[in-house]
């Protein structure tokens, strides 16, 4: 598996790659363009080609990730105008530095009538995906439960797949926090395992292409997406120990898999890494 975590593109894409490369990762995450903004961002891509050349060569995987105000449930007007704007600028973003695909929520719909929020999903990747010739996907992560219940479940992120025109420009990134917050992993020893062939049942494990690893702040079923460092959160070790050694993830092969968890400033996620490569090992 291609361990890794979030890096900044403060310097460039391919400096990001070469920041990852320095910390022992074999993957990375990063935000295409400003994460608080919809501003479609010209970006340079002879930059861009370095870092999907540089990544070839040295066998590391990269997802980005969409900015925070995407809300792919939000009812047509500006807004949908905008996500759809940004959510093309960022494939094209990921599709030029080589990366696997971007991380994009369901968000929340604040109507009255919740199977409307899942229309205008459906819609919004339509319109994403229209004319998109590129090999980078959209991977839809898995919500915590935090102000909605949309995109808790595997059977609804399956179907919502499904359902879209171009389901093979679309999979998913499972979050580890988010699973735990909305109650979807069970806190138990094999929990893993469970949810592990519960994904294979639901077809999810067919279209999984990144995992967010993370523990949590806060307990099982709290419904709140706060991040912990591994084994130091309300999961604990030996809840992730099952996912880092499932020999069903190794045989899928090259899937990133990123730390979003929290660091001191001026630190890395240099030693974190080491300790997930251990547990994988033992």
């Amino acid at each position: 598996m291609n361990f890794g975590c979030h890096i900044s593109i403060r310097n460039g894409y391919l400096d990001a790659a070469k920041t990852a490369v320095r910390l022992g990762a074999k993957a990375y995450q990063y935000f295409p363009k400003n994460p608080r903004s919809f501003s479609v961002k010209t970006f340079q891509r002879a930059d861009a080609a370095a870092c999907a050349d540089y990544c070839r060569k040295q066998g590391i995987r990269s997802i980005g990730h969409t900015p925070y105000p995407t809300n792919m449930a939000a009812d047509h007007g500006e807004l949908r105008a905008a996500t759809v704007a940004s959510l093309r600028n960022d494939l094209d973003i990921a599709d030029a530095c080589g990366s696997v695909g971007i991380i994009v929520h369901f968000g929340k719909y604040r109507g009255q009538h919740p199977l409307q929020g899942y229309q205008n999903i459906i819609q919004c990747l339509n319109e994403v995906l229209t004319g998109y010739e590129g090999e980078a996907r959209l991977l839809i992560e898995n919500q915590a439960g935090e102000g909605t219940v949309m995109g808790t479940t595997l059977e609804e992120l399956v179907q919502v797949r499904r359902l879209c025109e171009r389901p093979d420009k679309v999979g998913f990134c499972f979050d580890t926090c988010h699973a735990f917050a909305c109650g979807l992993w069970p806190q138990q020893p094999d929990g893993w395992l469970e949810l592990e062939q519960q994904m294979v049942d639901t077809h999810y494990w067919d279209h999984l292409h990144a995992i967010h690893l993370n523990d949590s702040v806060y307990p099982r079923g709290a419904g709140k997406d706060r991040h912990a460092s591994i084994g130091k959160g309300e999961m604990g070790e030996a809840l992730f120990v099952p996912l880092l050694q499932s020999e069903r993830l190794k045989a899928k092969g090259n899937i990133p898999v990123v730390l979003e968890t929290p660091v001191q400033r001026g630190a890395t996620h240099e030693t974190e890494i080491r300790y997930i490569w251990e547990l994988s090992e033992r």
